[in-house]
């Protein structure tokens, strides 16, 4: 029963910064009906970011972790405004979007590796390594932080979605953005905040996964996981992207403790295949048409 529960407990951390990742790709898809891969880039970032504001800039990492998340807030932004906009003008089909994205992904990746380096990085310490004992669970002060910082990131996010004049614009826009426009909603002013928050949670996702684990240019990769939790739960869903992320941290956790670590990637893309051929629009999405 005391490894259940360790694992269980496991599970909910990485759980946890899972949905914030995973957030961001429902946030955009929800009013652009595309899935943003470049999200993993501003992640990566993300850590870096942070990274850097602690170790060379040498700020208090209260300082360096909220600083971490609005410099990725801008530069979700940007991407927006530079990848997107003018193919949003445009009415271009969807593929282009994602073509752009998956460029604009790569440009992000080999410009760190070109600037920084591939040289792999590990955050300072930050809390104490000693783990907290309950019974004979442990549990690591690390990741009763991760947990409880996502829960109220998440918290605060449903809120702001769900009363704020924004958070209804935003619903509104992924309704209909055309019949949003109409009503005088400024929807490119939504497209900014959209990108905004996920730009803010990717940011926070990068610094605590690097914090966890370690910093290097491809830690992007990770969002795969992301994308995973979002499609499981159903895209455009935040909500579902949030217990997508979960199940899915926990499904993981308890396959690397019950069978192999080596199969830890194969039941997460396993998953993936079965709700595609099974449920398409996972657990809480809803079947949409192509909005480009």
């Amino acid at each position: 029963m005391s490894q259940f529960m360790q694992q269980l407990i496991n599970g909910l951390s990485i759980g946890s910064v899972y949905a914030l990742m995973a957030v961001g790709y429902s946030l955009v898809y929800s009013i652009m009906n595309f899935s943003n891969f470049t999200h993993g880039g501003v992640i990566m970032l993300g850590a870096y970011f942070g990274y850097f504001y602690i170790t060379v800039a040498k700020l208090p990492f209260y300082i360096a972790f909220p600083l971490a998340a609005l410099s990725t807030c801008l530069l979700a932004v940007l991407i927006e405004r530079g990848a997107y906009k003018s193919l949003r003008e445009r009415k271009a089909p969807f593929l282009y979007f994602i073509i752009s994205a998956m460029g604009a992904s790569i440009f992000l990746e080999n410009i760190v590796l070109a600037l920084v380096g591939p040289t792999f990085r590990n955050y300072p310490p930050i809390l104490s390594r000693t783990p907290i004992h309950l019974g004979n669970i442990t549990v690591g002060r690390l990741d009763v932080a991760m947990f409880i910082i996502s829960a109220i990131c998440l918290a605060l996010l449903v809120f702001f979605i769900d009363h704020t004049k924004m958070g209804k614009a935003i619903q509104a826009t992924s309704y209909n953005a055309k019949a949003s426009a109409l009503m005088g909603i400024n929807t490119d002013i939504v497209y900014i905040v959209v990108f905004a928050l996920g730009g803010f949670f990717a940011g926070i996702a990068g610094v605590l996964f690097g914090m966890k684990y370690t910093v290097y240019p491809q830690i992007g990769i990770i969002t795969n996981k992301s994308f995973i939790a979002a499609v499981f739960g159903g895209l455009g869903s935040l909500p579902g992207a949030v217990i997508g992320s979960i199940l899915l941290g926990i499904i993981e956790t308890f396959t690397s403790g019950y069978l192999s670590s080596q199969y830890r990637d194969l039941i997460a893309f396993v998953l993936l295949i079965g709700v595609l051929v099974i449920k398409p629009s996972g657990l809480m999405g809803k079947v949409t048409e192509d909005k480009a």
